[in-house]
């Protein structure tokens, strides 16, 4: 007999927790068999559910196991709540009127007796026991064997119980003495960088929920984006589908719901995960959903996201991640300029960042100007193999090499930092040593808000080369604010349009490639760099800029126009505009 088959034939709804109390039926939401029948598989030891709030996630995914093995196969079992009041309210309002309302369970816990053992937070029948632990309290989770572990709404858990670590961790360790034990993990879903659920379902089978489609029958998991309403008039509501491009209407969907199944993304992972979201629910109409869609919408263009943050989470079960700062790739890539030589004549010095891979360096050449302001010169490639000597030196005659100005003036590199994190380290700290003269510096980055731009380098490596290490995050933070600014002048950044100089369009997409977000964590907040979610993870154009930007900071130059340039003989003017992508830039 399988959890869902027990629940069938036994599971009584209690009218404290149900709308429609009496016999329970999986029929009612059918998403909820495989599921269940999860639970009992002797092949899955672990149960990943991210889901939307009310759909009967406690009642099937909790309860149902805990009636299955105390009536089938009775086990010592734990239910983990957030908090010891959780557990008790619960243990209270929704396990106590289980046991009182189905017959089977009834006579099996003794309550009434006072030398029974039986409290609020455990209840003992034979061959086991059912204990409520809250997450917060490291007592409750120590020294109890248990063979399974229920673990309700993980994302609202402490960072860590008392001081004895993750409380998830510390439970874990409890089912190691059973070999057919049973770990089940369930929460509706809330920030992203800090969601327990959305890192335990993506180390799983990832499965979601498919309906087949009324019109040419192909499997389709129901999403927001596949929604298609008129928010002047609601009430005609349908579901496209990629396979047919048809759309139907929301009962002819849930019509098929019975034929529905999870598909899984990776099927040969261990650990068995669903996605559920609340377009799944035959409880809820989508008119309901798309509603307080428009509502969290309307209250964000006020400023206010907190409803829509909300809504993601709990009608589409999926995270939060918080808006950050980030930059249009388009709108720079848009905005080149042609110079018209090799750097323009307000470039007062050069430096240089270097990247080091496996099987290249990437360099760029940035010139400054009076108030920071900033000129792409060159993003140069050099390819070859890093363990022998050739290479080596055309980075190093590339960094020698001088650039003419508008003017006529002849710039060398004043100062470049070369990357040291993670590939060739000594051959970067041998190649810096030998031309610490001209200020080719060896750098490390080190993430963090809380890390300085640069410090005072150190020598405490194998061959003594001065090594600086690099505030990587506050080096993005001051970078992204200067391709902020729109106007030429102090901090703006220019870029060359000509060809051969490097400045593709793959250059903007990696320069642009990282948004800062903020999180939360331990109730603090904190800003973090992650990759944007369009798949694209060539950061190495960002991070060279950051690198040619503190090269900048070490060497410190002063900054000052050249002394023909006064009120009275105004600058030449500068590079022209070009014509891209259809538009004037």
């Amino acid at each position: 007999m399988t959890v869902s088959e027990w629940a069938d034939e036994y599971r009584r709804l209690s009218s404290e927790s149900s709308a429609e109390p009496g016999r329970w039926r999986t029929s009612k939401a059918p998403y909820q068999r495989e599921i269940m029948d999860a639970v009992c598989d002797m092949r899955v030891q672990k149960i990943v559910i991210m889901s939307a709030a009310q759909i009967g996630k406690t009642d099937a995914l909790i309860l149902n196991p805990i009636g299955y093995y105390m009536h089938y196969d009775p086990s010592p079992i734990m239910v983990m709540q957030p908090t010891i009041q959780m557990a008790e309210t619960f243990s209270k309002d929704r396990l106590s009127p289980m046991l009182r309302d189905t017959p089977v369970l009834r006579d099996r816990v003794n309550d009434k007796s006072r030398n029974s053992g039986n409290t609020i937070l455990q209840k003992i029948f034979p061959g086991g026991h059912v204990t409520m632990v809250g997450a917060n309290s490291p007592s409750s989770l120590a020294s109890r064997p248990i063979r399974i572990l229920l673990a309700d709404e993980i994302d609202r858990y402490p960072a860590t119980a008392g001081n004895e670590g993750d409380p998830l961790l510390l439970a874990g360790k409890r089912l190691a003495t059973f070999w057919n034990k049973k770990e089940v993990c369930v929460s509706t879903p809330t920030i992203k960088e800090t969601s327990r659920i959305a890192v335990e379902f993506e180390h799983s089978t990832q499965e979601e929920w498919n309906v087949p489609c009324p019109v040419c029958g192909a499997f389709t998991p129901l999403t927001w984006g596949n929604i298609r309403f008129d928010k002047n008039n609601l009430d005609e509501i349908g579901h496209y589908c990629p396979a047919c491009k048809k759309i139907s209407s929301e009962i002819e969907w849930k019509e098929k719901s019975q034929k529905g199944k999870f598909v899984a993304k990776y099927p040969d992972r261990k650990v068995r995960g669903f996605h559920l979201n609340a377009l799944a629910s035959l409880f809820v109409e989508w008119r309901e959903i798309v509603e307080k869609f428009l509502t969290a919408n309307e209250e964000k263009k006020k400023g206010n996201i907190e409803l829509l943050k909300a809504w993601t989470n709990t009608e589409m079960g999926e995270t939060w991640e918080e808006e950050g700062q980030q930059i249009d790739t388009d709108d720079l890539y848009d905005r080149r300029e042609e110079y018209g030589c090799e750097v323009p004549e307000e470039v007062l010095v050069l430096t240089a960042g270097v990247d080091v891979q496996d099987d290249r360096f990437e360099i760029e050449v940035v010139g400054w100007g009076t108030d920071k302001e900033s000129w792409g010169i060159r993003y140069q490639v050099i390819y070859g193999d890093l363990k022998r000597q050739p290479v080596w030196n055309e980075l190093d005659a590339f960094l020698s090499q001088t650039f003419t100005t508008a003017d006529g003036r002849r710039l060398k590199i004043i100062c470049a930092c070369v990357d040291s994190g993670g590939h060739f380290t000594t051959n970067v700290y041998r190649f810096c040593k030998e031309r610490t003269a001209r200020r080719v510096f060896a750098i490390k980055g080190k993430g963090g808000a809380e890390v300085p731009y640069f410090g005072r380098p150190s020598t405490s490596n194998i061959v003594k080369a001065p090594l600086f290490t690099v505030g990587v995050d506050t080096g993005k933070a001051l970078l992204y604010q200067r391709l902020a600014v729109k106007k030429w002048g102090p901090n703006f950044c220019h870029f060359p349009a000509e060809e051969g100089r490097g400045y593709t369009e793959e250059y903007f997409r990696g320069l642009t490639a990282e948004k800062m977000v903020v999180t939360y964590k331990k109730g603090r907040a904190q800003y973090v760099w992650r990759l944007k979610d369009d798949g694209y993870k060539r950061n190495e154009p960002l991070d060279i800029r950051n690198y040619a930007t503190v090269a900048l900071e070490i060497a410190n130059p002063v900054l000052k126009k050249p002394e023909r340039e006064t009120a009275a003989t105004p600058p030449k003017k500068r590079g022209r505009r070009v014509r891209t992508k259809g538009g004037i830039a």
